[in-house]
């Protein structure tokens, strides 16, 4: 898979394939916050065998945005493959500069749907979703922030507002 390498201004500098990526390269992810009416945050744990993170809870979708998407596109299908979600409206939040383990752009995207909606997990990216309150992710996350991959806590601070 080709991925788009960009400059400090989050514009295109040139593709590569994310397996010949160097960890300074920069690249761009997506996350979607996925809230029901009540206000309840559906998180994913990640897959035991992913390369990233493994096991570790995550915003409800992510991915890393492919040659030739834009970060809405790429949002689009990765919520459809990891937790099949159709059609989700999808409203643009914040896009965060992090550099963890590599370096990247992250488009968050927030968007609402019913608690009871029959999600179906993408095996190989997703161990499981769940729902919690904001009162349990932050509770979680100060009793075992080593569980959540590392730029979780700026997002949730950002969302938990």
């Amino acid at each position: 898979m080709r991925i788009p390498i960009v400059d400090e201004q989050d514009e295109i500098i040139g593709y590569k394939d994310r397996r010949d990526r160097n960890p300074k390269d920069i690249c761009r992810v997506t996350g979607l916050w996925l809230t029901d009416p009540e206000g309840n945050i559906l998180l994913a744990q990640r897959s035991l065998d992913n390369n990233h993170d493994p096991g570790k809870w995550a915003p409800a979708v992510s991915g890393t945005v492919e040659e030739g998407e834009t970060y809405e596109l790429n949002m689009i299908k990765e919520t459809e493959e990891e937790i099949g979600l159709k059609n989700p409206h999808l409203v643009f939040g914040p896009k965060f500069r992090r550099s963890t383990s590599h370096e990247y752009f992250a488009q968050c995207f927030t968007a609402v749907v019913d608690h009871n909606y029959p999600f179906i997990k993408q095996d190989e990216e997703v161990e499981k979703i769940r729902w919690f309150t904001k009162n349990e992710i932050m509770k979680f996350l100060k009793e075992k922030p080593e569980m959540f991959i590392q730029s979780f806590e700026p997002i949730a601070e950002y969302f938990l507002k």
